[in-house]
């Protein structure tokens, strides 16, 4: 039966306040028709044709969840989401890249200028203490969060927790849990990573006894049993496609229906989502539904990386050391602040154990070691010269595709070695369904005998790679 966890609530932490520094948010500028569009860039947006997007453009060649889009330091940071027609800078096909003033991105037929000139400023709000519940952190993105955290936990809205594996996304939706008036019900937790397609309908809907082989007596669901509660969906992207159509209607209703019951039960709950993949590009492929996303996603949040916030390792040393850090030296600490972290959080806990155990010398080695292994290999490739990238030189961008192979979906050989194994596989399957169906004539009943494999699987993956 799933665990509700009963928790005190938060001690009220003092009002975050406005910080003297400041934001700057640029405008986009686009035509509709012949009428002038307009959006100010307040934080990080969804560009797209769809009603939900928060950025809507009208155009069908725009696809419905097209772009993500976000006002930085350093200009705007736009990200392609494996839309149709792609997105450009200045005339360039990018996967991502920073935009300055004056240039323009295309997405489908659609231009839009990145005009800084109107821009407007924004005090950046900044939480007045170093710890948020169970998170500690003294960073400018780790203060900003926590207001952030501090103005959404006495909201009733859906969450959902952006972040790489490591970042501490479980206790961040604790955090909220604590921050809110729900603090005093249960915070029950579902990994749907762990879960396979068969149990996870029973793991988040409950049974009755006989309902399956198997269910020798009724048991209540995790959400019915978080009910006064937070349910943590962690790992959201991990959910069957099956199994969103369920989830989306108990979000909309606030009503389950345990497996083998014909009645829906009432259920007053928060959810609380989680996950370190791109949902949004997984909606572009059908891999997750568009409307179960925006209706988890009514606010996103993100737990910035380990790296992204390096004056914080001081502070998580001494908070998982627990004060026994003899072995800690400037040297040493200095040497930490210059690893990648990739295992974020998480890594620099199982370093700090490693080095109580082994001491600093020999937890640094196998640190070294492990980065090693996960070190990317990079290749300098040979381009043909190309006028327009050489227009938009200022543009820090990664380009949609990499000589020797050809079209979107090459392989990158600039990133770490898992990264690459997982583009590679889908670049494969790719390659292997076009040539299959090609062979066949797009016969799917017929590609799929060939391929060892079910039909409904192989019209899966004709989804997921677009084909």
């Amino acid at each position: 039966m799933p665990g509700g966890e009963r928790t005190t609530a938060l001690p009220r932490a003092p009002t975050a306040f406005p910080s003297p520094v400041t934001r700057t948010l640029p405008e986009l500028q686009w035509t509709e028709g012949r009428q002038l569009r307009k959006a100010t860039l307040e934080r990080r947006c969804v560009l797209g044709s769809a009603p939900h997007c928060d950025i809507i453009i009208v155009d069908p060649t725009v696809s419905r969840v097209h772009a993500e889009i976000e006002p930085r330091d350093e200009g705007i940071w736009i990200r392609d989401l494996n839309s149709r027609n792609g997105t450009f800078v200045e005339g360039v096909r990018v996967e991502s890249a920073c935009v300055m003033h004056g240039f323009t991105i295309r997405v489908g037929s659609t231009e839009v200028v990145v005009n800084y000139q109107n821009a407007q400023q924004q005090a950046v709000e900044s939480w007045p203490s170093e710890r948020f519940g169970p998170l500690v952190g003294r960073s400018p993105s780790m203060r900003e969060l926590f207001a952030t955290l501090g103005r959404l936990g006495p909201l009733e809205c859906s969450i959902m927790i952006q972040g790489e594996t490591g970042t501490g996304k479980e206790l961040v939706a604790r955090a909220i849990h604590l921050a809110s008036a729900r603090a005093s019900g249960p915070f029950v937790v579902v990994d749907c990573a762990a879960l396979s397609e068969t149990l996870i309908e029973a793991e988040l809907f409950g049974h009755v006894k006989g309902s399956f082989t198997g269910a020798h007596q009724t048991r209540v669901g995790a959400i019915e049993a978080a009910d006064g509660g937070t349910v943590f969906l962690d790992e959201i992207g991990e959910l069957p496609i099956g199994m969103q159509p369920k989830l989306l209607r108990t979000l909309e209703s606030s009503t389950v229906r345990r497996i083998g019951e014909s009645k829906h039960r009432p259920v007053n709950v928060r959810f609380v989502t989680a996950t370190h993949r791109d949902l949004l590009s997984m909606v572009n492929r059908g891999e997750f539904r568009e409307d179960l996303y925006f209706r988890l996603a009514v606010i996103p949040v993100r737990v910035p990386a380990l790296r992204e916030r390096t004056e914080d390792i001081d502070l998580l040393l001494n908070h998982f050391g627990g004060g026994d850090l003899a072995w800690l030296t400037p040297k040493v600490l200095r040497a930490l602040e210059n690893r990648p972290w990739r295992g974020n959080v998480r890594e620099l806990r199982n370093f700090v154990e490693r080095a109580r155990a082994i001491g600093p010398a020999d937890a640094m080695n196998l640190l070294q070691d492990a980065v090693e292994e996960r070190e990317p290999v990079t290749a300098v490739l040979p381009r043909p010269p190309d006028s327009a990238q050489m227009r938009a030189a200022a543009i820090v961008a990664s380009p949609a595709s990499v000589p020797p192979y050809k079209g979107p979906d090459a392989p990158s050989f600039t990133q770490p070695f898992r990264a690459f194994r997982e583009q590679w596989i889908g670049y494969g399957e790719r390659a292997f369904l076009r040539a299959l169906l090609e062979q066949h004539h797009n016969n799917v009943a017929s590609a799929a005998k060939e391929a060892g494999i079910d039909r409904t699987h192989m019209y899966r993956l004709i989804r997921k790679h677009g084909l």
